[in-house]
């Protein structure tokens, strides 16, 4: 093919395998960020456009929403934001900005979020999608059993994916520009060929989401054609590339809703074809910036229909349209480019943002230069995270990228069922009561002993705890089965399936929300002594600590060791249950602002915290409760078990201090590098840093438009810190900021 001139490698050649192609053709760059350009007169302008549409969205929330047409690949007329200075084109609907409806989850949530913004539906949309379709959050309302509806009910389970698309299942979307659609179609109906007996109920399944999977690909083709472009065969070009890229990215989010939307690892991928564009004098420098600016500014757009609740809960509107960047492609040699810079530089040259959410895939071995300079990003910007490539490499393979903020999986070969997390405060609080919540006081557990006595009996404590745990996974697993048979059978994804290999590897992940709490709690029992406080009834409605007790995130061996066993009997009771279509299990320590929801349905707990408190997010320590520095705080996170144990993450959001860094910005990058490295060497996994000062946000929370564009790194996202709910900011603040090393 003319379009694969220059380029190296066979096995890649015969049959999908963008990996191959990758280590054949890529070069590494050592070098520093001095070659990059600002952005062209072409998308200065575009830019231009989108900043006051922006201001504009902040006033309203919502720019303009399309009432007459639902979600689909190809179900709107092409797009523009500024035509005659767009090289990448494509928008979500027909201008930039609007909102479609996706009534596929549940029409009347669409019907709440239309109606809450001064529009109306459509009546014969409506009218129509009634009478013909059923959503799958009827769907899965039908099938809930009492027993999980009263656990939804009491915020044990909560935030699951009911109303809006279960996100996190990315496509390799670089597929679409390496092959063209064509070949595609052609591969996934050889597959099918295949897949003829048995004929039982998988097999069918199976074939028809095949089907499916043909379908959008055929429909992403026209969609295409709407601005002009043949996206039948290979990209030619470094332009083609990036624009046939978006094209396989946009058909996803043109078709689902998801919370998590990410984007995959591109940057060595498209570097390939820009390096051989700049060889041939086809291409600048600046036109490769011009396509990476482009490119963001359009991922920087990605918008879906909620209700206001989903914007309280959910940190504004984050979309997680995560691009991982780095790691190392072996012992020696890193995955870091050009490409990789010019992605980061469109923080300068765009401003910095919170989205796209940068992951950077962080290995000791990464070119110093490329290290210095994402943690002066890091400091400055506040939208950079980390992952450890050190540790997720080994198991995922070096073709891996991040869906949302720090769950790897191989990219094209892997899927992910997305499951929320699970309230886990809750269940010690229940073995404390007997099985009753501390809310209502209503029986949520047969059987369990209550607790008797003026003080906590630790052994009585975490059997009860155990047994409540074991019970609380059952009830997660059988609600995620049902989530995900209706999300398969009333809103199949085939948009990003289709860039997935037909057998595909199916995760599935189960999060724990208040680890923290929990580890703080049963120490507190354990070690402090705690005291019942009881109303007329006998019943416990709060706790009295008779002495100081290990907290964790203060490098206490004692505490962090209970944190760490915690999580092992959480993922060895999960092991022993079957999962939907034969999915592996994975657990996680994340949260979407899951940490304050759960937290406002909670009772007070052992460990001092307040009735309706927020929990402390991820595996981060309990808010102010790590004191002994930041390195003491980042160990005792470290020390949780990555592999096995907590695979699809361990999310850590830190705080510290610029000071505590250095008083200059040389010191302040190198105090940063040795921080990142000596957390992940003691095998970390993730780590969300806000390099700011308590002063600077009380500022912000007393002046929001003097500071319209500050960004927190909050819970998993980057966020302007002024879209935080007044709560949510308090818990930021309450956090600890660290202020020596």
């Amino acid at each position: 093919m003319n379009e694969w001139n220059g380029f190296q490698g066979e096995t890649w050649k015969k049959k999908i395998n963008v990996e191959d192609f990758i280590i054949n053709n890529y070069q590494e760059y050592t070098g520093n960020e001095k070659f990059l350009v600002k952005s062209s007169k072409k998308t200065a302008k575009v830019w231009s456009r989108c900043q006051k549409l922006l201001e504009k969205e902040t006033i309203t929330k919502v720019l303009d929403i399309d009432t007459h047409t639902i979600a689909g690949i190809d179900n709107f007329d092409a797009g523009y934001i500024d035509k005659k200075n767009e090289v990448i084109v494509g928008l979500q609907t027909d201008e930039p900005l609007k909102r479609m409806m996706n009534p596929f989850g549940g029409i009347d949530t669409v019907k709440e979020a239309v109606n809450s913004y001064g529009y109306t539906m459509d009546k014969e949309i409506e009218d129509k999608f009634f009478e013909y379709h059923k959503t799958y959050q009827e769907g899965i309302l039908d099938a809930y059993s009492d027993e999980m509806l009263k656990y939804r009910k009491a915020k044990v389970l909560a935030s699951l994916p009911e109303e809006y698309g279960r996100g996190k299942i990315l496509g390799d979307y670089r597929r679409l520009a390496l092959y063209g659609v064509d070949y595609l179609i052609k591969r996934k109906k050889k597959d099918l060929q295949k897949l003829t007996k048995p004929m039982n109920f998988a097999m069918i399944r199976t074939r028809e989401e095949v089907q499916e999977q043909i379908k959008a690909l055929e429909d992403i083709k026209w969609m295409a054609s709407r601005y002009g472009m043949d996206i039948s065969r290979p990209a030619s070009n470094a332009k083609e590339a990036v624009q046939w890229l978006y094209f396989a990215y946009l058909s996803t989010i043109k078709q689902n809703n998801g919370a998590i939307n990410s984007f995959g690892r591109n940057a060595a991928f498209l570097d390939i074809y820009i390096e051989r564009d700049l060889a041939s004098g086809t291409l600048t420098e600046e036109g490769a910036q011009e396509l990476i600016d482009q490119l963001v500014i359009k991922l920087r757009l990605v918008r879906h229909l909620r209700k206001n609740d989903y914007r309280d809960t959910l940190i504004g509107e984050p979309a997680w349209v995560s691009e991982s960047i780095g790691g190392m492609c072996d012992e020696n040699k890193s995955f870091v480019t050009k490409t990789a810079y010019r992605f980061l530089n469109t923080l300068k040259n765009l401003d910095s943002s919170p989205e796209p959410n940068f992951v950077i895939l962080w290995s000791q071995k990464l070119p110093e230069t490329f290290q210095k300079y994402v943690s002066k990003l890091a400091i400055d910007t506040h939208v950079i995270q980390f992952v450890n490539d050190d540790i997720i490499r080994p198991i995922y393979g070096r073709d891996y990228a991040i869906t949302g903020c720090s769950s790897p999986v191989k990219l094209g070969s892997q899927m992910v069922y997305y499951g929320a997390s699970i309230n886990l405060p809750k269940a010690l609080l229940y073995a404390i009561h007997g099985g009753k919540d501390e809310m209502t006081r209503e029986v949520m557990v047969d059987g369990i002993p209550e607790v008797e006595g003026d003080k906590l009996n630790y052994k009585e404590v975490i059997q009860n705890f155990l047994t409540i745990m074991n019970h609380f996974i059952r009830v997660y697993v059988d609600a995620l089965s049902v989530v995900h048979y209706m999300q398969d059978k009333y809103g199949y994804e085939s948009a990003p399936m289709a860039f997935l290999d037909t057998v595909v590897e199916r995760k599935m992940s189960f999060g724990v929300t208040g680890l923290a709490t929990v580890a703080d709690s049963l120490s507190a029992i354990r070690y402090g002594g705690v005291k019942v406080i009881r109303d007329q009834e006998g019943f416990i409605t709060g706790y009295q600590v008779e002495k100081e007790f290990p907290r964790f995130g203060n490098r206490e061996a004692k505490v962090d060791s209970l944190a760490s066993d915690i999580m092992k009997l959480f993922a060895k009771a999960l092991s022993a249950e079957h999962l939907y279509r034969n999915a592996n299990a994975r657990v996680s320590l994340q949260t979407m602002a899951d940490h304050v929801f759960y937290g406002e349905a909670t009772g007070a707990t052992p460990d001092g915290r307040e009735e309706k408190e927020p929990f402390s997010p991820g595996a981060s320590p309990s808010d102010g409760m790590d004191i002994s520095g930041a390195g003491a705080s980042l160990e005792s996170v470290a020390k949780i078990p990555y592999a096995v144990i907590c695979e699809d993450g361990i999310t850590n959001n830190f705080c510290i201090s610029p000071n505590a860094l250095g008083e200059k910005e040389s010191e302040r990058v190198t105090n940063l590098l040795q921080l990142i490295h000596d957390y992940f060497k003691k095998g970390g996994e993730h780590l969300n840093i806000n390099v700011l000062s308590k002063n600077q946000l009380f500022n912000a929370q007393k002046n929001p438009d003097k500071n319209p564009k500050l960004i927190v790194r909050y819970a998993e996202c980057g966020v302007r810190f002024n879209q935080l709910t007044r709560g949510q900011q308090e818990e930021l603040l309450s956090r600890t900021f660290h202020e020596d090393l």
